[in-house]
Order: C-alpha cells, then sequence, then structure tokens
C-alpha cells in the first residue's frame, strides 16, 4: 500500500500513562476504567480512543457511499459503541464494536442498506473484518 497520510502517537506508561501525536495536535493522559480494576480518573482510555477514530472513520465512508448513491443525509449520527471483555480462547482480552446509526428521513431499509455498504468500505471496518465482532444497528 502506498501511504497517503501516516498517524504517528507516542506512548509512554501503557494505560495508565500518557499519549501525544508528533505533531502535538493530540496530548492527553490515560486512565484505567474502574471496571477493568483501574483507579478511574480523568485521562482518556485505548477504548475511547479506538471508539472515536472507528465512528468518524466510518460515518465518512457512511457519506461517501451515500454521495456516490446520490442519497442527500442530514443531520446523520453515529455512536461507536467499544466494548472489551475476556477472551476464553486465551485468557486475553477482544473487544466488540456496536455502530447505532442514525440517518433522518431514510427509510430503514435503506438505511441498513448504506450502513452495510460503508461497513464494507470503511478502512476500519476493514482492519477489523474477521477479528472483532461489529454490529450496525439503525436506530431513531
Amino acid at each position: 500500500m502506498k501511504a497517503l497520510y501516516t498517524a504517528t502517537t507516542t506512548v509512554h506508561g501503557g494505560r495508565e500513562g500518557s499519549i501525544e501525536s508528533s505533531d502535538g495536535v493530540l496530548k492527553h493522559n490515560l486512565s484505567m476504567p474502574k471496571e477493568l480494576g483501574g483507579p478511574g480518573g480523568s485521562g482518556t482510555n485505548p477504548e475511547q480512543l479506538f471508539s472515536a477514530g472507528y465512528g468518524a472513520c466510518y460515518e465518512s465512508a457512511l457519506a461517501n457511499i451515500a454521495r456516490k448513491e446520490g442519497v442527500k443525509l442530514h443531520d446523520v449520527e453515529v455512536t461507536c459503541n467499544v466494548s472489551i471483555g475476556k477472551d476464553d480462547s486465551d485468557g486475553g482480552f477482544r473487544l466488540a464494536v456496536r455502530m447505532d446509526v442514525k440517518l433522518p428521513g431514510i427509510e430503514h431499509d435503506k438505511a441498513e442498506e448504506l450502513a452495510k455498504k460503508a461497513h464494507e468500505f470503511c478502512p476500519y471496518s476493514k482492519a477489523t473484518r474477521g477479528n472483532i465482532e461489529v454490529e450496525l444497528k439503525i436506530v431513531d
């Protein structure tokens, strides 16, 4: 693959550390959620960062597919839910994703069709395909 853009982020201290992008735009402390045995805190975590990236990428793919099909979208909302849980196969952890897709004014069947096509097109979806469960849910 010929790279068009490369994002670079440096991490120090893992889930209780900090992250910073090479351009300085992204700079956050990390905190392990209480649900995972951490203290919680004001920092973000890998699941939130993945959720934000995947959700933004997926919504862009959705807009691209709709544009190609001549469908006008208004007030689109994508809520990307990233869950982490135990992986019984190796004793580690796994991720699962549920995309709640809100397409006001679009008939339900058409919304499902667009959502599925966007899932085929989205780079994050391509990267995770066959590795994690991703559920697409059309919401009102």
